[in-house]
């Protein structure tokens, strides 16, 4: 079966917003998801997306990802199970990292970013065939608050509809910089950048994009670090998100983050590639 290890790791900006990744060999509310993206949208409008319009992937990327069409989802129970293989359990984000209750999300509803900057859980649209969010945290210890963080998988039925939700999902931190993610929890001064394969720092998925901004709790206060990334590979989006507290740095947020990121696209690319 095919099966190539990755890792991410971040660079920063002169704007101080943590973003973009690069790879080598080896190997609870509604947070941002993979699989949301803007009410209305229409497609790669945001800047920074150099995209005229999303295009069905080729059959063989520079990834040295050949994926077999045979294997990617064709019904909604194919969807949910590639989801939870693919979905990143406590132990990838790192030692110590427990379930969250509730740990799953349920599979037919995603959140959706409405017109006033709340997300609101809405039943997926006809070309998502399930989405699935998994929670996870490292607890609170020796005085630092926990770590709070999520893994969304999105199947889409092509690979067209995957890449319009990714620029989609890109313009929402330009339409709402600020964001309610659930009473009493909201994001602010976001940032966000997209990067095809090659391009900033991308050497690990077809497409990537990521965010940062500062995360506020009524339970943990803030403001705090907050880094989101995103990826493509075939008809499937992958998302984490960590959200920092008391005590705890964004290293300490984005080495966990990107573990468990990169440990969804490898599993991706097994479960979507051709055997070689």
């Amino acid at each position: 079966m095919y099966r190539r290890r990755v890792r991410l790791c971040v660079g920063v900006l002169a704007t101080g917003l943590i973003l973009a990744g690069c790879s080598g060999g080896g190997g609870d509310g509604t947070a941002k998801s993979a699989g949301s993206g803007s009410t209305g949208s229409k497609g790669p409008t945001a800047s920074g997306d150099t995209r005229s319009g999303p295009t069905p992937s080729p059959s063989a990327t520079s990834l040295d990802f050949t994926p077999d069409p045979g294997r990617a989802p064709k019904t909604r129970a194919e969807a949910v199970r590639l989801a939870r293989v693919v979905g990143a359990a406590p132990a990838k984000w790192g030692p110590g990292f427990v379930r969250r209750t509730p740990y799953e999300s349920d599979p037919g509803l995603r959140p959706v970013l409405d017109a006033n900057c709340l997300w609101q859980l809405e039943p997926l649209p006809a070309t998502v065939l399930a989405t699935l969010t998994r929670y996870s945290e490292l607890p609170a210890e020796d005085g630092k608050d926990p770590i709070r963080a999520a893994a969304v998988v999105t199947v889409h039925r092509t690979v067209k509809d995957a890449d319009w939700e990714m620029a989609g999902t890109l313009e929402e931190a330009l339409r709402c910089p600020d964001q309610q993610l659930r009473q009493g929890e909201r994001i602010t001064g976001l940032g966000s950048q997209g990067s095809e394969f090659g391009l900033q720092g991308n050497l690990t998925a077809e497409d990537m994009l990521t965010e940062g901004g500062k995360y506020y709790s009524d339970e943990l206060g803030g403001p705090h670090h907050y880094y989101w990334t995103q990826s493509r590979i075939g008809p499937v989006t992958i998302a984490a998100v960590g959200k920092g507290s008391k005590g705890r740095s964004a290293d300490e947020v984005n080495t966990a983050l990107l573990q468990a990121a990169g440990a969804m696209v490898s599993q991706a690319e097994s479960e979507l590639g051709a055997s070689q």
